[in-house]
This record gives C-alpha cells, structure tokens and sequence, in this order.
C-alpha cells in the first residue's frame, strides 16, 4: 500500500504489520479491519494477525517484521511526506530494536523524503532515539497519539525525544484532553471518529486544543468531523466534512513549511 487518503500525508509505508489494543483510541481502528481484508485477499502480510471478538475484528497480538518492505521508499523518487506503519506501532514492543534501525536506516539513505512516525508507545519512543540513533534527521517527524485526558502524560514522552519535528494526532477525538502543555510540540492534528460505531466528537473539545496550538504556536491541522459534526447529528463524514470555524485548517509544521 503507498497511496492513500489521509488528508496530512501523501503514502503510507508499513515495514512493519499487526498490532494490539493499548487504550480507548484503538477500538474501532480503522487497520485491524483492513488487516482482515488484505488477508481474505491473500496477502500473506496480514494472514494471521487478527480474531473475531464480540462482533468485530481485533488484533490478536502478533507483529511482524517486513524485510521486504524496507526497500519501497528508495523506489519512490518524488519526494513524499510518508505515513510510516499506518497498519502497525512501530515502537510495539514486539518490534525488534534491530529492526526499528533498520528502518532509521531507510530513511537516512533518502532524505527527500519526510517520514511521519505515530506511536502510542511514546515511552519505548523516547527511550529507543535518545539511545540508539546518533543524530537527528531533518525529516524525520515523531509523534504520539492523544484520544483523551487519560492518555496526555504521553505528551511528556514526546517532549523528551530528540526530533526535528514533534506532533501529535488528537484522533481519534473521543472526549476532553483539558489544558495541555504544548510546548515543544510543532504541529497537532485533530479529527473525530468515523464508522458505524463512532463516539462522538464535541466542538469545546477541539477549542481547547486550538486554543493551546495558538498559545505556542504549533501548527493546526483539522482532518475531519467524522460521523458526529458540529451539531451533534450523526451522517457520513464527507457530509459532516472539515470546516472548523468556518474554514479549512491545514497547517503544517514551520519547520517543514520553511524547508528549514
């Protein structure tokens, strides 16, 4: 898989497949569904990597390390802003350290590149670059996922790891996070959930987060509504849309924005 919709990137890039549940956030994730088609579809990849549970499909824990993939961005000659393991946690404790060199490795050798790496295992994050990677590249991009108030101290480990750009993605959005502490922190994306079973998403949720991207200048970037919109009602997501405030927010980090 390289293209993709994601509105804040250009390809996905999955050197590494399967995954387990560590908090609300990942409940209805959009990947351990698609694991299961990819596998009814016969890609070896993905056989195996999920059960059926209470009427839907859940990641049974097992991960696995693609050799193979880790030759696929020196093919792509255009520079791309890629998505790295948008079916994966790169930093599951189930990846290998030699394995996440081997994938730092990768994205050293092709610098026109800009490689978005999102974890919710900010800690293993932290721990990994500030021990085992000598430098740090301009493009590469390390962030943390944040559904809620329960899970912002993962902010905390961010902040302690060494990267040209740190963000964070607010998705999906699935109750208050408060008044959180962004500094240090360049670009935050914030989208609502979308599918048959979605929470719901509330505007004075989003305000606080912008507001916060105000006060420190990090960069906003509002992917959608999801299948809750403004007003409460539930519809599809294109019709909810991605106005917030009356526009289209699409910010990128300064550091990227600049070339810097």
């Amino acid at each position: 898989m390289s293209e993709t919709q994601i509105e804040w990137t250009d390809a996905t890039w999955n050197p590494v497949a399967g995954c387990s549940i560590v908090s609300a956030g990942c409940t209805h994730c959009y990947a351990m569904e698609m694991a299961r088609r990819l596998e009814a579809m016969g890609v070896a990849k993905y056989a195996g990597l999920t059960r059926r549970g209470g009427g839907r499909t859940i990641w049974n824990g097992v991960v696995r390390e693609d050799e193979e993939a880790l030759a696929i961005p020196h093919r792509w000659r255009k520079a791309r802003k890629i998505f790295v393991n948008s079916m994966s946690d790169l930093f599951h404790e189930r990846v290998s350290d030699g394995f996440i060199l081997k994938v730092w490795q990768v994205m050293r050798e092709t610098p026109r590149h800009h490689y978005q790496i999102l974890t919710k295992r900010p800690e293993r994050m932290a721990v990994f670059v500030s021990t085992l990677v000598e430098d740090v590249l301009p493009n590469v991009w390390l962030g943390t996922s944040i559904e809620n108030a329960e899970v912002v101290k993962r902010i905390d480990h961010l902040r302690a790891v060494p990267a040209a750009i740190r963000f964070l993605s607010f998705e999906p959005l699935i109750g208050p996070v408060g008044g959180v502490d962004l500094s240090g922190i360049h670009w935050a994306i914030v989208g609502g959930e979308s599918g048959r079973s979605a929470r719901p998403i509330r505007e004075e949720w989003i305000d606080e987060i912008h507001a916060q991207c105000e006060e420190h200048e990090t960069a906003f970037f509002f992917k959608q509504w999801g299948t809750w919109g403004k007003d409460n009602k539930r519809r599809s997501k294109r019709a909810n849309g991605r106005e917030y405030r009356g526009k289209t927010w699409d910010e990128m980090p300064a550091a990227f924005s600049t070339g810097a």
